[in-house]
Parts: structure tokens; C-alpha cells; sequence
């Protein structure tokens, strides 16, 4: 009778668990039936991190472009590197003598490629270099941009991209992340140019305002700039009905950095003779360092994931590579290289996925949402790891591109996830709180869709399900 009714309980228990699994798949199937935009594809991979268990998978092993969700595989390797902490740093050196309020010699800013360096950063420095005994730099500014390549696109990125402001020229030395940001305000009169303000200024780029105010006959609101002539005059024009706000990249980031750095020591009455120039700064007896800028791994970290920041994400895989190798100057490729490292810990073998770039913008990129799992799971199982990942990511309905998502439903406030988007590319991935107090791993990859309002309704539908 004992056996008899253990093996009751046994049979009981394994039709509840069979059961289960059977009605959620069932749930899924019916929800990706009703749901999915129609002409489109999408992979889905669950993974129940409290019961260490596969919930459901669709075409899990499918290959499908990551968008910005590459982005977490970039942090979760960066992040379980040894030196993971270790802040981006800017430094000031000079060589030489300062003689009678002159340096005989010439200033260097190493750049460490440091994504968040701005003006605060910028006016530090300038700042820095006034508190020395002397006005007059009788040499050079020169900077150091020799930790990356000169590749300043990723790999397979489009050329058409520039001159919109997610895509910045990756340099070692950035400033306000090589971007100028308009504010148009319309006038009080109509058909009147509006009143633009322009940040950072420089007189690194020239400004052209052809704007009209509630004017609806001047066209759409637009800012943009000679980008195919590689020039820097930023044109402002159409109509400005209300405030509006646009932003355009620099060509050529490193030298907005240095034009605008030598902008800033002649507004503090500091002459510098020979301008500025690049070459590689080589520390001797007669270097002196004069200050450093820094910028915590965190703050770096959580624009990626709360803003989708690209400019963020390449200035953490190419630092990746630099203290992986040991070497000072790297590409991209060592970057790569890390998480390639990873995913084969991980059990994927190179030939099976495809990376090009650390942000997702590059067309090239091709993952699974199997892979995608994975690096999520595992990322789950370091603690402390996971605690700065989950920290950053977006939260549904609270903030980054999260914000205003998943909104009325169970899943607000419990899903914490990383968007990926851009032209017939909609994704999803990240962690969720289920109602039972399971914690979730999940991957959304949609496919071929032309409506991201579809996409992200057909995502959002799948992260209530898991919830509740």
C-alpha cells in the first residue's frame, strides 16, 4: 500500500508538472498565432532561473539581427572581465620647462576613450592647465588617440547613418559624445526664424538658421549638416511650431575634442603658439602629469542599458580588448574576441553566430535567441555581475526604454530588459519577476516587421504571460 501510494504521488505529481508546461506552450502557441505581425518571424527562448529550467522555446536556435540587444552580450563580458571596475580615464601631461609664464614644451590629453566625457570634464582640464605658473604654451596641444584604430564606423555600419547622433565617430578622445545638440524656439511672430540655442558651443562648426516660426507651409523641423561633403555647417530649418530639439555628430570627433579644448584655453587667456597636432604621448624624465579625468564603469554601464547608448557600448568593447590583451592599442576585433571567448565557454562554437560591432548598429551582427539566453543565465549565476546589470537595465513603465511600456498590465514595474530596434528589427531580452516569484530569463527576437508598434505589442503580450 506504501509503494502503491508513493507511486501515486509520483504519477500525480509528474501529469501536474506535464500539465503545465503542456497549457503554457499552449498559451504561447495561441498568443504568437493571434499576435505576431503577419509576414514577420520571431524567436523566443524562456528560461526559469529559480527552478533552472527551459520554459518554452520557438525557433530558439534560428539566427536573427540582436539590434541593440547585442549590447548585453558586450556588458555581460566586459563586466566578468577582472578589471571590470577600473574607471575610463582621460590624462594631462606636458614635457618641458616652464621659464617666465611659459611652458617651453608641449601639452598631450591621452585619451582613454571615455564615452561620458564632456563639457564638466573639458572645463576640469582647461581649468587644470590654468593653475599652471604660466599663459603661454610655446609648443603644441597634442592629442593621443593611439589606443584604437583609425576605423572610426563599425564594421558593417551604414554610411547614411551620419549624420544622426547614434552614430558618433568613435575616436579615444571623445567630447559630449562628438555630438551638437539645437534647441529651436519659435518666435512670437510668425514666419520669424526662431531663436536657436547650440550645445556645446565651439567654433569648431558653423550654424545656419532657415527656420520659420508656426509657419506649417515651411516644412518639417530638421537639423542637419554637410555630411557629404564631410563638412561641419549644421543647417536648422523648416518649421518650429514649439519647442524642438535635434542633434547631429561631428565629423571627425577627435578634432572637435581638440578644437573645442583649444577653444576653451583661449577664453582663460592661455595662448598656444603651434596649435594642436596627433601623435602618441611617450612618458620620459621630462614628463610631468599634470591632472587625469575619470568616469566610473557604472555611469558608463547604465547608459547603455537605460539609453541604448552605441557610442557607450564600442568605448566599452574596445577597452575590453585593451585589458584583455595587455596591449595599448587594440581594435575592435579584440574586443570581439572576449565574447567570442565567452559564448564558447558557454558551449557555441564561432561558425554558428555572427559578431561585427559592440552596439547592435551593425547589420552584420547575427545571433540566436539561444545564445542570447545563455549569456543572460550566466550572467544571472555571477552575483555580482548580475547585481550591476540588473541595476541598469530598464524597468517596464519606470524609465529608459522601458518608460512607457507595459504600463497597466501585471508586467509593469517587474520586467527589467533590454530594447533593440531599427528598421524591421524589434527585440527583447532581459529578466521578469513571474506572479509565482520565479525570477525569468527571456529573449524576444522579431524579425522582418515593419510596424515596431507591432512588434513591441507582441512583446509586451509574451512578458505578461510570463508573469502571471
Amino acid at each position: 500500500m506504501k509503494k502503491l501510494s508513493c507511486l501515486l504521488l509520483l504519477t500525480v505529481c509528474f501529469s501536474t508538472v506535464v500539465w503545465g508546461q503542456t497549457a503554457l506552450t499552449s498559451k504561447f502557441d495561441s498568443l504568437i498565432a493571434r499576435l505576431l505581425p503577419s509576414g514577420s518571424e520571431a524567436g523566443i527562448a524562456v528560461y526559469d532561473l529559480t527552478e533552472r529550467k527551459p520554459l518554452y522555446t520557438y525557433r530558439d536556435k534560428h539566427l536573427a539581427h540582436p539590434a541593440s540587444t547585442m549590447k548585453l552580450l558586450t556588458t555581460i563580458t566586459a563586466l566578468s572581465q577582472p578589471d571590470s571596475d577600473k574607471p575610463f580615464r582621460t590624462e594631462l601631461w606636458y614635457q618641458g620647462v616652464i621659464e617666465h609664464d611659459t611652458l617651453q614644451g608641449d601639452l598631450y590629453v591621452v585619451g582613454g576613450f571615455d564615452p561620458e566625457f564632456g563639457e564638466k570634464g573639458m572645463m576640469a582640464l582647461v581649468d587644470d592647465i590654468a593653475t599652471l605658473p604660466c599663459s603661454v604654451i610655446n609648443g603644441r596641444v597634442y592629442g593621443d588617440v593611439s589606443m584604437k584604430d583609425s576605423l572610426y564606423f563599425g564594421n558593417g555600419w551604414l554610411w547614411d547613418d551620419t549624420p544622426f547622433a547614434y552614430q558618433p565617430y568613435l575616436s579615444p578622445l571623445m567630447y559630449e559624445k562628438g555630438v551638437v545638440t539645437v534647441t529651436a524656439t519659435p518666435s512670437t511672430q510668425q514666419g520669424a526664424k526662431a531663436r536657436l540655442t547650440v550645445k556645446p558651443a565651439s567654433t569648431y562648426y558653423t550654424l545656419s538658421n532657415q527656420t520659420q516660426s508656426r509657419t506649417s507651409g515651411a516644412g518639417k523641423f530638421i537639423v542637419t549638416r554637410n555630411w557629404l561633403s564631410d563638412g561641419n555647417h549644421i543647417t536648422v530649418a523648416g518649421n518650429v511650431q514649439h519647442t524642438q530639439r535635434d542633434a547631429v555628430n561631428m565629423r571627425s570627433s577627435q578634432d572637435f575634442f581638440m578644437h573645442t579644448l583649444l577653444d576653451r584655453l583661449r577664453s582663460k587667456g592661455i595662448a598656444v603658439t603651434e596649435g594642436y597636432a596627433y601623435t602618441e604621448f611617450r612618458k620620459d624624465s621630462a614628463s610631468v602629469q599634470v591632472s587625469s579625468w575619470e568616469t566610473p564603469v557604472a555611469e558608463v554601464v547604465e547608459k547603455i542599458m537605460k539609453e541604448s547608448d552605441n557610442l557607450n557600448a564600442e568605448a566599452m568593447l574596445y577597452r575590453m580588448g585593451a585589458q584583455a590583451t595587455g596591449r595599448k592599442y587594440v581594435s575592435a576585433t579584440d574586443g570581439i574576441a572576449e565574447i567570442i571567448k565567452l559564448a564558447t565557454q558557454l558551449g557555441y562554437q564561432p561558425d554558428t553566430y555572427k559578431i561585427a560591432d559592440g552596439s547592435g548598429l551593425s547589420r552584420y551582427d547575427y545571433l540566436s535567441p539561444a545564445l542570447l539566453l545563455d549569456f543572460l543565465v550566466y550572467a544571472y549565476s555571477q552575483t555580482e555581475l548580475f547585481q550591476k546589470l540588473y541595476k541598469a537595465l530598464p524597468i517596464a513603465g519606470i524609465d529608459g526604454t522601458l518608460k512607457h511600456r507595459m504600463k497597466a498590465g501585471k508586467a509593469y514595474k517587474r520586467v527589467h530588459a533590454k530594447t533593440g530596434s531599427y528598421t524591421g528589427i524589434n527585440a527583447l531580452a532581459g529578466y521578469l519577476k513571474a506572479s509565482n516569484g520565479h525570477d525569468i530569463a527571456f529573449v524576444i527576437m522579431n524579425q522582418n516587421v515593419l510596424s515596431p508598434a507591432k512588434a513591441r505589442a507582441f512583446q509586451d503580450a509574451v512578458c505578461e504571460l510570463l508573469v502571471d
